[in-house]
């Protein structure tokens, strides 16, 4: 698999617990100001989560230079300890975080 140079593009999926779907979409009405700026210096651009209602399938974007390390200065700080903590609570598996129960997915095609 051969993609096009530049930015990479990362694009992963999550599984919320179907009666904590409204929950999870409120806890991101305000996104704590400091997991903003943690997000920004680590490297993630261009961020954005979707969602399939009916069952709860979390479809995340980003744009980093180095998704491993971008990840890994993420996991360094505070706040995102915290943030991933309180948002375990909305996912399927119980005894991991979020960010470790990421499934990034294989990129085979680009449009420009």
């Amino acid at each position: 698999m051969s993609v096009a140079a530049g930015p990479q593009r990362v694009c992963f999926l999550l599984h919320l617990r179907p009666d904590r779907i409204e929950d999870y979409l409120r806890a991101h009405d305000v996104v704590w100001p400091e997991m903003l700026d943690a997000l920004r210096a680590a490297g993630w651009h261009n961020y954005s989560l979707f969602l399939r209602p009916d069952d709860g399938l979390v479809v995340g974007y980003l744009e980093t230079d180095d998704f491993a390390a971008a990840q890994q200065r993420m996991a360094a700080t505070d706040v995102n300890d915290r943030w991933q903590a309180d948002m375990a609570q909305y996912f399927r598996s119980k005894g991991a975080t979020p960010d470790q129960l990421m499934q990034p997915l294989a990129e085979y095609f680009h449009l420009d």
